[in-house]
């Protein structure tokens, strides 16, 4: 029975060098193809600890490749509209409904210019007053790049309305009509702003 033993004892031993002679084998294999090299420590469970003399480090993974951005056709490939622009969208539909005054940049009454504004100072922007000082301000954009958000400016500057998306506008059209959405294409564009 003891010979039997030392036997088994003999074969866990086995075991364990052909566990740790395929793990120097592995390691080798790394060390050719990793940076340079270092002594590591490796734990094992139920083993213990063990010092790897010249270990490399573990290989580096290459970032992955950038991937190409798709383009279809009557989709904007430009990023969204930002947050500030998004709110200031908000706002102005808050007030659909609301009626025209010459002259009144809210909180209840708007003309065109006085709705861009207020809205966009709802948003935590400061915007000049007037349609040519909003013309004047901002970053330009094509009417093919037009966000929810920019500032669209019709009749040569004279007229204006926030983009709302889909080919709409809100604005604050004439005395008589209330702050309302309406077709882009239903005014004459001069110009658009992004802010």
């Amino acid at each position: 029975m003891a010979k039997h033993r030392l036997k088994q004892d003999d074969g866990v031993r086995r075991s364990v060098r052909g566990v740790l002679v395929a793990g120097a084998v592995t390691v080798g294999a790394m060390a050719l193809t990793a940076g340079p090299a270092v002594a590591q420590t490796i734990t094992i469970p139920g083993l213990g600890n063990f010092e790897i003399p010249d270990m490399p480090p573990p290989p580096q993974i290459p970032p992955l490749p950038q991937l190409p951005t798709l383009q279809l056709p009557g989709f904007p490939t430009a990023p969204g509209p930002s947050t500030h622009a998004r709110l200031a969208l908000a706002a102005a539909e808050s007030k659909v409904g609301a009626p025209y005054v010459w002259g009144a940049a809210g909180p209840s009454t708007f003309d065109c210019s006085g709705l861009v504004q207020w809205s966009y100072k709802q948003a935590g922007v400061a915007i000049p007053r007037t349609t040519y000082g909003q013309a004047d301000a901002g970053t330009p954009v094509a009417k093919n790049d037009l966000q929810p958000g920019d500032v669209v400016l019709f009749d040569g500057g004279g007229h204006e309305a926030i983009y709302a998306g889909n080919g709409t506008v809100v604005h604050a059209p004439t005395e008589g009509q209330p702050v309302k959405h309406a077709p882009l294409d239903s005014m004459p564009f001069y110009a658009a702003r992004r802010y």
